[in-house]
C-alpha cells in the first residue's frame, strides 16, 4: 500500500493502527538522522519517537504536493535543526549562568574600584614626596603628554638629557610607591 493510501485511511477512516506501517518504513532513517545531529544513541531514540508523535499529530497539515517521504524528512531535518538549535542555547545559558553570578557582580565592581582609587591616592602621595625637579618632568611628560622634544625646547635641554631625567624620575617615583604602601 502506497502512504498516501495509508494517511487516507487514517485520516478519513480513523484506522490508527496503519500508522504502525507509517513508523515501520520510516523509523530506521529518522533514527539515523536524528543520530547524525546528536550523535547520541538514547537521544537519538528519543528524537525519533518525539518526531513520530509529531508527525502523528501533524498527519492532517501533510497536503499532498510533494512525496509523503520528502515531507516526513523535511519534517525530521527542521525537528532536529530546532531540537540542536534549543539545546546549544540551553547550554549557553546554563555556562553562562555559572560563569557569571549576579550576586557578586557588585561586590566584584567595587573592589576594583577600590583597589584603583588606592592606588591613585598611593601614587599622589609618592608625587608629593618627589623632588620638584622630577615631579615637573613627569607632569609634562604623563599629565601634559608632552613629547620628548616639546620638554627640551621647554625647559633648554638636549634630547639625552630629557630622556635621562625622565628615566630617573621614573625609578624615584616607583621607590617612593613602594614605600608610601
Amino acid at each position: 500500500m502506497k502512504d498516501e493510501a495509508i494517511i487516507s485511511r487514517i485520516l478519513d477512516l480513523n484506522e490508527t493502527h496503519y500508522f504502525e506501517t507509517i513508523y515501520d518504513r520510516y523509523s530506521t532513517h529518522i533514527y539515523n538522522k536524528c543520530f547524525s545531529f546528536v550523535k547520541n544513541e538514547a537521544e537519538a531514540k528519543d528524537l525519533t519517537q518525539d518526531i513520530f508523535l509529531k508527525l502523528y499529530l501533524k498527519l492532517s497539515s501533510f497536503q499532498g504536493r510533494s512525496k509523503f517521504s520528502t515531507w516526513v524528512y523535511s519534517f525530521t531535518y527542521n525537528y532536529c535543526i530546532n531540537y540542536v538549535n534549543r539545546s546549544a542555547k540551553r547550554k549557553y545559558e546554563m555556562r553562562l549562568n555559572e560563569d557569571f553570578d549576579l550576586e557578586n557582580v557588585g561586590e566584584a565592581i567595587d573592589a576594583t574600584l577600590t583597589k584603583q582609587v588606592q592606588a591613585e591616592e598611593q601614587l599622589i602621595k609618592a608625587m608629593e614626596q618627589l623632588p620638584v625637579k622630577d615631579k615637573m618632568i613627569l607632569e609634562l611628560k604623563y599629565l601634559q603628554k608632552l613629547s620628548v622634544k616639546d620638554i627640551e625646547t621647554k625647559l633648554n635641554l638636549g634630547s639625552s638629557a630629557v630622556k635621562m631625567r625622565i628615566k630617573r624620575a621614573k625609578e624615584r617615583l616607583a621607590d617612593t610607591y613602594a614605600t608610601v604602601a
